[in-house]
């Protein structure tokens, strides 16, 4: 059974700084594309950094601030939030996707999120 668990949210201030995790387990974890998705009060879910292990990508709006890490041997991704903003705040959403062989697919799978708050 696949589960991913976002941890590490809370309130900061802007300016601050955030680590969130996400523990993955029922599948291939280095065989997967990891991304974290956020979506703020009132808006659509956005994606906001993928990590496919070969390489990185991320949303214009948090260039230089934020950086996505995995740790095949943990089977965890990382974000690392800094210069936080108050435009940052939302729900942060842990994603996999990676191709299930038995249904001769990709898939694709979401924890429950964890919310961050910027304000002062």
């Amino acid at each position: 059974q696949v589960q991913l668990v976002e941890s590490g949210g809370g309130l900061v201030q802007p300016g601050g700084s955030l680590r969130l995790s996400c523990a993955a387990s029922g599948f291939t974890f280095s065989s997967s594309a990891m991304s974290w998705y956020r979506q703020a009060p009132g808006k659509e879910r956005e994606l906001v950094a993928t990590n496919t292990g070969g390489n990185t990508n991320y949303a214009n709006s948090v260039k230089g601030r934020f950086t996505i890490s995995r740790d095949n041997a943990e089977n965890t991704v990382y974000l690392q939030m800094n210069s936080l903003k108050p435009e940052d705040t939302g729900v942060y959403y842990c994603n996999a996707k990676f191709y299930r062989s038995n249904v001769g697919m990709n898939v694709n799978y979401w924890g429950k999120g964890t919310l961050v708050t910027v304000s002062s």
